[in-house]
């Protein structure tokens, strides 16, 4: 399914590019502006983001690494306590 027509990317160029930055470092904040320069493209008219985002939230691996998450609370609940 092409998901932006301007550039040509499909979902299955988003899941490929999505797997790939996973693979190289799996801490990476994985960002459309990132996915876009991973296929060597750049985002044109911007009306596809909607659905980019919605291809880009269905994969899997887009999920925060387990060791990642929650690191926001941890940090906040120490600033209180320390206060």
């Amino acid at each position: 399914m092409i998901v932006c027509s301007c550039c040509r990317v499909t979902d299955t160029d988003i899941r490929d590019a999505i797997a790939w930055m996973r693979a190289s470092d799996p801490y990476t904040l994985i960002t459309p502006g990132k996915i876009y320069r991973a296929l060597g493209k750049s985002a044109d008219c911007g009306g596809c983001i909607k659905l980019f985002v919605e291809k880009m939230r269905a994969d899997d691996n887009l999920a925060v690494p387990v060791e990642l998450r929650g690191l926001r609370r941890r940090e906040k609940r120490a600033r209180l306590e320390e206060v």
